[in-house]
């Protein structure tokens, strides 16, 4: 009785307010990057709200990897859509973006600079600590998704395909492998079955991708009619935000193609721009609104902050609810298996690169980050203590070494 409580209260649906201030909190805390938030994501809404279950998660780790744009913040609008609606989706991008994005405005003002960050101990202690919030992930997804020999094969292999072919490829050859091995797999002793879609759902999503694919055709052509800059801008940065896969590093040569060859940004005010969008946390797309503040202002960030994460936005809204409604076929729910498998290979990939390789040069670091797994995972230490003690850490480390 006490199990079928707990389901029912993690599907009672939320409030747009609720997601808001969840997701804002987040904005504020998750350093490390994509593959970092999607650990930060696990802790807060799987292991602590319970908003969705573990199999869900990775059904939605699974559709943002195979979507264009911000990986991470598009797993945050699913679980805002989850929870309260299309209102909650909106609210989850606007509580993850703006913490940053008001910071990446601040910047491009000269209100802060560079030089005060770059390579400060307390940074580099943030980027440990995501090693530890990600193996937290890893291990937890593992136990759920993986917990017998051929599933943690199929991880190990997919993880072993994602490291070898780096990049989309590997990625989605690694899901392939994964549904096309989930026809073979046991099937569960117990299958729950997926919460119903609304009728409504379905007309939305359709609006949603037509809106999509009008906007990608047509921005561009009514901006080189009028040729109105806020335009141009608008269609430049929406472009972007509609073509690539890989999250944020990935966004860095269209961006650059994109502001300054036209001229409207110089190459190293753009540099210096994409640096200072790695020390902060929340998504690295928020690059954008410093450089829209470097073109014309706060307006024009607006602009190219919005155009960037639009196409995500719209993708998620479009695809979620054939995902839920999918989750009730029978073959899909046998690929489903072999995906999530597949899943935990790439965020176990993910662990090690980019994620341990640019942030464990040495012993100390090492044990550092075994200190934040041992509190995070044993300990149940909340995340954003971890991450609080992890720059302390370090930053007293430094001082006396």
């Amino acid at each position: 009785m006490a199990e079928h409580a707990d389901s029912r209260s993690a599907a009672a649906p939320g409030t747009p307010a609720e997601v808001l201030a969840a997701f804002f909190a987040l904005g504020l805390r998750s350093f490390g990057g994509p593959v970092a938030h999607l650990g930060y994501f696990r802790a807060e809404f799987v292991a602590k709200r319970r908003w969705v279950d573990e199999a869900t998660f990775a059904d939605l780790i699974a559709l943002t990897q195979l979507l264009p744009g911000p990986g991470s913040s598009e797993l945050g609008m699913a679980l805002g859509n989850l929870r309260a609606g299309f209102w909650g989706a909106a609210a989850a991008w606007l509580g993850f973006t703006t913490p940053s994005a008001v910071l990446m405005v601040l910047f491009g003002y000269g209100v802060t600079r560079l030089g005060d960050i770059a390579g400060a101990p307390w940074l580099h202690g943030l980027t440990i600590v995501a090693v530890a919030v990600v193996a937290q992930a890893v291990w937890g997804m593992a136990r759920s998704l993986a917990p017998d020999r051929p599933r943690m094969t199929l991880a190990v292999a997919a993880a072993a395909i994602a490291l070898t072919f780096p990049g989309t490829a590997g990625q989605l050859g690694a899901i392939a492998l994964g549904a096309i091995t989930g026809f073979f797999l046991p099937a569960p002793e117990r299958q729950d079955a997926p919460p119903p879609v609304a009728r409504s759902h379905y007309a939305g999503a359709w609006t949603a991708l037509a809106i999509f694919a009008v906007l990608l055709v047509g921005l561009p052509l009514v901006a080189d009619a009028t040729g109105a800059l806020p335009l141009k801008v608008a269609a430049s940065f929406y472009r972007s935000g509609s073509l690539v896969f890989g999250g944020g590093h990935v966004l860095l040569p269209l961006l650059q193609a994109s502001v300054v060859l036209p001229g409207w940004v110089g190459n190293e005010t753009f540099l210096a721009g994409y640096g200072a969008a790695q020390a902060l946390p929340g998504p690295v797309f928020t690059f954008s609104a410093f450089l829209g503040t470097a073109i014309g202002g706060v307006l024009y960030a607006a602009i190219a902050l919005v155009a960037v994460f639009l196409p995500g936005f719209l993708l998620v809204v479009g695809t979620l609810p054939f995902m839920s409604a999918f989750r009730g076929n029978a073959l899909y729910g046998k690929a489903l298996r072999g995906v999530n498998a597949a899943v935990v290979g790439l965020v176990l990939a993910a662990l090690y690169t980019p994620v341990w390789t640019s942030a464990i040069t040495s012993a100390r670091d090492f044990v550092l980050a075994l200190v934040a797994f041992l509190l995070l995972l044993f300990w149940r230490v909340p995340p954003w203590l971890v991450v609080f003690l992890g720059a302390v850490a370090a930053e007293t480390v430094s001082r006396f070494s």
